[in-house]
């Protein structure tokens, strides 16, 4: 297993919250109100779930699990209570809130790199803004991801059978029927989005759309 450098980590979150927040700053009702990647949110829930992440907290998501019947539905929740507040609130939020070090049990830090990074792409992909994250983050996002730790990110089985190969960066991750693609496609396709998957080929693709169609989640 890589060791992580959770400074690195942690400084790389920071900065993609306040990407976000003036992102957010610079977006009208129309495209606040515009369907994100995220099934059931627009792009200011979205915006809003970054902020519940840290203001909320682990133990916040797990009482809200408790009240509302399961993780999900506990997280869409506090979502959309959150997402009641003004789009200029929320992106102060998110600034005042950007250096906050987000470490879940189990997972780790790399896990609130990974949910900034994707939920970054669920914002923009949708809105034709560029996402072109910085490939050494997406690394550590999909070594995160096929770790065996990704819990609510991966559901169980989607990737089984397939390897994953980036041909922007010289790593793979997983064996089986192999879909290669820019590391950021290959992301996103494992947290359930098939936004990018015209830019992913090799036998295994096949396989993976099926996947993405029966597995979809809010990652």
């Amino acid at each position: 297993m890589r060791v992580v450098d959770k400074d690195f980590v942690f400084a790389a979150v920071a900065d993609e919250r306040r990407r976000i927040a003036v992102l957010i700053d610079g977006l009208d009702d129309a495209q606040l109100a515009t369907a994100s990647l995220c099934t059931g949110w627009d792009v200011k829930t979205v915006a809003a779930h970054l902020v519940s992440v840290f203001a909320d907290g682990f133990w916040g998501f797990q009482a809200a699990a408790v009240r509302h019947g399961g993780i999900h539905r506990g997280i869409d929740a506090l979502a959309r209570r959150r997402a009641r507040s003004s789009a200029v609130d929320i992106a102060d939020a998110l600034r005042r809130g950007a250096d906050h070090r987000l470490s879940p049990p189990v997972t780790g830090p790399v896990s609130g790199l990974t949910d900034v990074l994707v939920h970054g792409a669920d914002i923009r992909i949708p809105l034709g803004i560029p996402f072109d994250p910085d490939p050494q983050l997406v690394t550590l996002a999909l070594d995160f991801l096929t770790g065996g730790r990704a819990l609510a990110f991966v559901q169980f089985g989607r990737l089984r059978g397939i390897g994953l190969r980036a041909c922007d960066v010289d790593r793979s991750w997983g064996r089986g029927a192999e879909v290669h693609g820019p590391a950021a496609a290959l992301m996103m396709a494992a947290c359930g989005r098939d936004a990018l998957a015209d830019q992913l080929d090799g036998p295994g693709l096949a396989l993976l759309r099926d996947r993405l169609t029966v597995f979809r989640d809010r990652s």
